[in-house]
């Protein structure tokens, strides 16, 4: 749900560590007593799991152990120091998903619950008598990077979970690289988006110079002549202003508004590394995004806005100030997340910013086609919203997001 104000128009139809960003090597950690072995319902050990390396290859044993991302000492560890390792790693957004949702996290390994972690591959578990119980990594996240050497390596991980699908309590297992691809992709379904990230590199100056003029500089000089009121921070009064214009905005896109306790619950767990901005024309909020800062990056997650007031420009005039206050900050780029490759209003904002396009693929197992039944259900959602009042889009969000994650 980035820059939301954008209505979608359908188009038609090995080294150690792949390096991204300069950070420490990863350090040794002490084991977490609560590691166990396997993927099995939680808190419940078996003895390590045997996984095939493939039809093709000499059979050999590798032992997969879980645990518990948000207890462990060794996945902070071990994240800090990974050059791969996003927002979404984290324990304050593994956090979030649990407060908000009540998604249980769980990782797997190769390394023994007495070493260092050498590798990881975190998901959610998801029990809905809705949708059904699946494995995701992560729900509600852009993109989560399995914190692997190499695409064998991801093979063995992703081989255990899929043992788990074809035991039969599990529906389907997902997962959500940007970089590490699995390399037996036999029986993986995919469906591909596309990430967006700025390089802020440049000087201040550059970085304008490069925004498209009619679009974006026009806009955020419109808005500086406009005299747009700016606020920022994470108290409920801020938090409140957001909320009415996502409210305003996931109606145009014809879909329920997130529940209000999974943005408090992002503000619990991210404290200061959490700001929201918001536009003003006079007393009225036109305009507000959401942004995490992480390592070397700015993540730009939430957007939305009045479309009774775009063309005074507050969404441009809240990015460049987002962009402005990172490259004081010396941070190394700006995260735009992630866009439907139908969203081709939302792909053409992205790129007026200069930033880049990364293909995003989401691999799902088992196969998982696409047919008339997604189109079936934007169909409902187009004739029921619209005339729904929004207590009881909140109603239906609040009821929902818990299932579709």
């Amino acid at each position: 749900m980035k820059s939301s104000e954008f209505r979608q128009t359908k188009a038609p139809p090995t080294t150690r560590y792949q390096k991204i960003d300069p950070f420490p090597a990863c350090k040794q950690g002490t084991a977490d007593q609560n590691v166990t072995s396997g993927i099995l319902p939680a808190a419940k050990a078996s003895s390590p799991s045997t996984l095939a390396l493939g039809a093709n290859s000499q059979p050999s044993v590798t032992k997969a152990y879980e645990f518990n991302p948000l207890s462990d000492p060794r996945w902070e560890i071990f994240t800090a120091g990974h050059p791969q390792a996003s927002v979404f790693h984290t324990r304050s957004w593994l956090r979030t998903l649990q407060t908000a949702y009540g998604y249980e996290a769980v990782g797997i390994t190769t390394s023994a619950p007495d070493m260092a972690l050498d590798n990881g591959l975190i998901f959610c578990r998801i029990r809905s008598r809705l949708t059904g119980w699946r494995f995701v990594s992560l729900p509600f996240s852009d993109h989560c990077e399995p914190l692997v050497r190499n695409s064998h390596e991801l093979d063995n991980l992703l081989l255990h979970m899929r043992q788990q699908v074809d035991s039969g309590k599990w529906k389907y297992v997902e997962i959500r690289p940007i970089t590490n691809q699995p390399g037996d992709q036999s029986a993986l379904s995919v469906r591909t988006y596309w990430l967006h990230r700025l390089d802020l590199s440049r000087s201040k100056q550059e970085l304008f110079r490069r925004l498209q003029k009619d679009s974006i500089q026009r806009k955020i000089r419109r808005a500086a002549r406009e005299k747009l009121q700016y606020e920022e921070g994470i108290s409920e009064t801020v938090l409140a202003k957001f909320y009415q214009l996502l409210v305003l905005t996931r109606r145009r896109q014809y879909l329920p508004p997130q529940p209000l306790s999974w943005f408090r619950a992002l503000v619990a767990s991210f404290g200061d590394k959490l700001k929201i901005r918001v536009a003003s024309h006079g007393d009225l909020p036109i305009a507000s995004i959401l942004t995490i800062t992480h390592k070397n990056a700015l993540v730009y997650k939430y957007g939305c806005s009045d479309a009774r007031f775009h063309r005074l420009g507050g969404m441009p005039f809240l990015l460049w100030n987002a962009i402005e206050e990172a490259k004081d900050r010396e941070l190394e780029h700006f995260d735009m997340g992630r866009s439907d490759p139908d969203n081709l209003g939302l792909i053409a904002f992205k790129e007026r910013w200069g930033a880049v396009r990364i293909e995003l693929p989401y691999w799902t197992y088992p196969h998982r086609p696409m047919g008339t039944r997604e189109v079936w259900k934007r169909d409902i959602l187009r004739r029921v919203v619209p005339i729904t009042p929004n207590f009881i889009l909140k109603g239906v969000g609040k009821l929902l997001y818990g299932h579709i994650g």
